[in-house]
């Protein structure tokens, strides 16, 4: 079955928007977008006042070369979270076909799942003596019994940090072949020892994976993600895609940030991250009031307190501010800590030693 068959019918041949750019003219006097003629008063740069590619030609081919894969594979688009929202949309008929989430979990896939209303169906994690896991049966079972046409796993999972082996992603998508899209969102990715679904793009066409410049690359305000797939799907999700979705200025950081040079620094970094994770695991579990810390392959630990609003409170009177989870099916005593700078850690745990003895 073609992945095609998975997106909604009056889609598959939508035209979408034909914008100025989106039309390959070659000319010397662009006149035809209704831009101004004459560079911005802000800045004085000529480019910016014209509209950007709406797919800049050199950043896909940087993403392609990043993760090895084709260029008509890339749609690059404005974070993860667009290319959540156009995969909702392109494959969930309002009122019928159902979103698959595994909470706790990225609360971005249910509210994409509400715009469209599309059902919700969810097959919470499992809170083990090892950490959160996965009950890939259940995924498999409630997929096919619900009508989900979209199933979004999460390996390394914000803000459980839980992993997921490709095996595991090889056997969800194998049991839901033309059933629904399998979503990877690899936000994360970079600090995770584990294999990337993209090793499993040639053996699957409803699979789907989800990176982002965000997090390892620093550009977080850039807004720079990618959706990875099938050439069809990616070429129908352009047709649906606003038409100017990555501003120049964006488009060049992100082309700097992928040189050679800053990718080696960036791969030093990543590892950076990784050993402060690890200090932070081993540190935090001695300070008091601490109930648990969960294993991750972020980079960010979700901490379980005695008192977590205690603790909350704390580190923001201490000028730190973390991510509250208490909020998060499972999580009520819980809160999401993100690696920072070596100096930035030894802060945190600075001030959670002041909560007093267990």
């Amino acid at each position: 079955m073609s992945v095609l068959a998975l997106l909604r019918e009056e889609l598959r041949d939508f035209a979408g928007y034909s914008s100025a750019r989106g039309v390959s003219l070659q000319g010397e006097d662009w006149l035809n977008a209704n831009e101004a003629p004459w560079p911005s008063i802000a800045d004085g740069d000529d480019r910016n006042r014209r509209y950007p590619d709406p797919q800049p030609r050199a950043l896909v081919t940087a993403l392609a070369g990043l993760y090895g894969t084709a260029q008509d594979r890339v749609l690059v688009g404005r974070g993860s979270d667009e290319g959540i929202d156009l995969l909702i949309r392109a494959a969930c008929r309002a009122g019928r076909d159902a979103v698959l989430v595994t909470p706790p979990v990225f609360g971005m896939y249910a509210v994409g799942a509400r715009l469209q209303d599309a059902p919700l169906v969810e097959v919470p994690l499992t809170d083990t003596e090892d950490g959160f896991s996965l009950e890939a049966d259940r995924v498999i079972e409630q997929a096919l019994a619900e009508r989900v046409r979209v199933v979004f796993l999460c390996p390394p999972a914000n803000p459980t940090g839980l992993a997921l082996p490709i095996e595991t992603v090889d056997r969800i998508a194998d049991a839901l072949r033309g059933h629904a899209l399998v979503v990877i969102d690899e936000a994360y990715a970079e600090f995770s020892g584990q294999v990337s679904a993209l090793a499993l793009l040639d053996r699957h066409e409803h699979l789907v994976v989800l990176r982002t410049l965000s997090k390892a690359h620093a550009l977080a305000a850039a807004r720079i993600g990618a959706v990875i797939g099938h050439a069809d799907l990616i070429a129908v999700l352009r047709r649906c895609q606003a038409p100017y979705p990555i501003p120049a200025p964006c488009a060049d950081l992100a082309g700097a940030a992928l040189a050679p040079d800053a990718r080696h620094r960036t791969a030093a970094r990543v590892q950076a991250v990784r050993v402060e994770r690890a200090r932070m695991a081993s540190a935090l579990p001695a300070l008091p009031g601490i109930r648990r810390v969960y294993p991750s392959d972020g980079n960010f630990l979700l901490v379980r307190f005695e008192d977590a609003d205690a603790a909350f409170a704390a580190l923001l009177a201490a000028g730190i501010v973390v991510r509250d989870q208490r909020a998060a099916p499972q999580l009520g005593d819980a809160l999401r800590i993100s690696i920072g700078t070596p100096e930035q850690n030894d802060r945190v745990l600075r001030t959670l030693a002041t909560l007093g003895p267990r």
